[in-house]
């Protein structure tokens, strides 16, 4: 009888399973999933993404498989998953407006290698709740205000020693220097050189690292990577832990007014800190890998277009000669002249129209959902991309002119100019790019002006779009004195 029953058993649970895989079966064949290829098996499209990037952005990679795929949806594998491509407009709302309702956040995994304590690889989410706060908090307007003097001050000494001296020099690796000592400067109130250095050599080979293939063995780029990223934790950590000593001393009104203080300070509704010091040290790592690059890059290309169109030059000029001569000898750049700046930042915008700082970021799938007639399975990673719109024609009538005029009035129609991204996850250092770029754009357009030493420099991608010499010019002083 026992082995009636046990067969009578194993008949159900083979039924079972087969109804399950049948089912499953069926649901897979009904599910129209995107347009596109995958690639090689595990690494996918991933070389052919990077090589895109490599010969200027990955823009020609994404218009390729749009004209050949789909204007509003296709399928690839990036970094080992499966990968879901968000085009145009419509593309940009349907991610910026579902972020946790059907996307989530996503790094692929060996940027967080890289930047993250190996302690914070798996951060929570209520973690990651408690980073995104801390930063948008301190990147508010209201905050940033306080910071324009000392960026128009750190301005002013950086063309002084590193561009007046000269007759030609490159703009990117001057602009990595300002943008990174800025950041020092902003993020945690170092000053020194030398203190800045030992920041930004590791930094470095974290960048490269970033964009080296991932394999962590002695003498890769990605494994100094990993190395770097520990130094720069444990400078943090004791940069940090000398900041709680001043804050508990008696002059502690005298403290820096700066990205640790805010968070040290900030307190939860049971009176504790919000965030640990390997929170903290991350969020720095963070808004330094996010910031400097991308501004660095914006700055460089709004200096290439003002070179290229005498006319634009002269405009921004004019704008910023008025903001010049209504101030005192000593008087610095303040809120009130940063609303000044209208033209300037229209020039700023389409110059990130046409070569973006950013190429996009990711998203995960949280449940499975479907988007213009293509089911998107729970798991799978999405992706946006400036690159499906900022040269699209239906959106920008001739994109491949540089008109900033395409920004006066209304503008853009929504979700079509995006180079900070959009919705919740919209990059909350948007603010702070624009007064650094301004505040950058008035004082080099007043102290100089300059032509390209090399007429048709490529471009290639890193983190962000760098010309590949780095854009050497020829520095011509103006004579007058404002």
């Amino acid at each position: 009888m026992d082995f009636f029953s046990n067969l009578l058993h194993l008949v159900l649970l083979c039924i079972s399973f087969s109804l399950i895989f049948l089912i499953y079966k069926q649901k897979s064949t009904r599910a129209k999933f995107p347009p596109g290829k995958k690639g090689w098996p595990v690494i996918g499209e991933t070389l052919e993404f990077g090589m895109a990037g490599k010969r200027g952005t990955p823009e020609m990679f994404i218009n390729n498989r749009m004209s050949k795929y789909s204007q509003d949806l296709f399928k690839t594998s990036l970094f080992g998953e499966n990968m879901a491509v968000f085009c145009g407009a419509s593309g940009n709302k349907f991610l910026f407006s579902n972020e946790n309702k059907h996307v989530i956040s996503w790094l692929p995994p060996f940027l967080l290698k890289v930047t993250l304590p190996e302690s914070l690889e798996n951060i929570s989410p209520e973690d990651s709740i408690k980073i995104r706060k801390a930063v948008v908090e301190f990147l508010m307007p209201e905050t940033l205000q306080y910071f324009i003097p000392i960026m128009d001050s750190m301005a002013k000494k950086h063309l002084e020693t590193d561009w007046s001296p000269y007759k030609q020099v490159k703009v990117l690796p001057l602009s990595m220097k300002y943008t990174f000592a800025l950041a020092c400067r902003l993020f945690m109130s170092i000053t020194d050189p030398n203190h800045v250095t030992t920041f930004a050599d590791p930094f470095a080979l974290i960048v490269d690292g970033l964009t080296s293939v991932p394999i962590n063995i002695p003498g890769t780029n990605f494994n100094r990577a990993i190395k770097a990223g520990k130094v720069i934790h444990q400078e943090l950590l004791e940069v940090i832990q000398q900041r709680k000593k001043d804050l508990l001393s008696e002059n502690n009104a005298t403290v820096a007014r700066d990205f640790i203080t805010h968070t040290l300070l900030a307190l939860d509704e049971n009176g504790r800190s919000v965030m640990n010091d390997l929170l903290i040290s991350s969020n720095i790592v963070g808004l330094l890998l996010a910031g400097h690059d991308t501004t660095s890059s914006a700055i460089t290309f709004v200096l290439k277009y003002l070179a290229d169109f005498p006319h634009v030059y002269n405009e921004v000029l004019k704008e910023q000669m008025e903001i010049a001569r209504s101030k005192g000898p000593n008087d610095l750049l303040n809120w009130d002249d940063i609303k000044k700046m209208k033209y300037s930042w229209n020039v700023a915008r389409e110059a990130m129209r046409l070569i973006p700082p950013s190429s996009g970021t990711f998203r995960e799938a949280i449940t499975d959902f479907t988007y213009a007639g293509f089911t998107i399975p729970k798991g799978w990673k999405a992706y946006w991309t400036p690159h499906s719109t900022h040269k699209n024609p239906k959106y920008f009538p001739n994109p491949e002119k540089f008109d900033p005029s395409r920004f006066e009035s209304n503008g853009p129609a929504p979700y079509t100019f995006v180079p900070f991204g959009g919705g919740p996850r919209i990059c909350p250092g948007r603010e702070y790019a624009r007064l650094e770029i301004l505040v950058f754009m008035h004082n080099v357009v007043t102290r100089f002006k300059w032509e390209k030493a090399i007429l048709d420099e490529k471009i290639t991608c890193k983190l962000s779009p760098i010309p590949v010499d780095g854009l050497p010019i020829y520095l011509k002083p103006h004579n007058h004195i404002y």
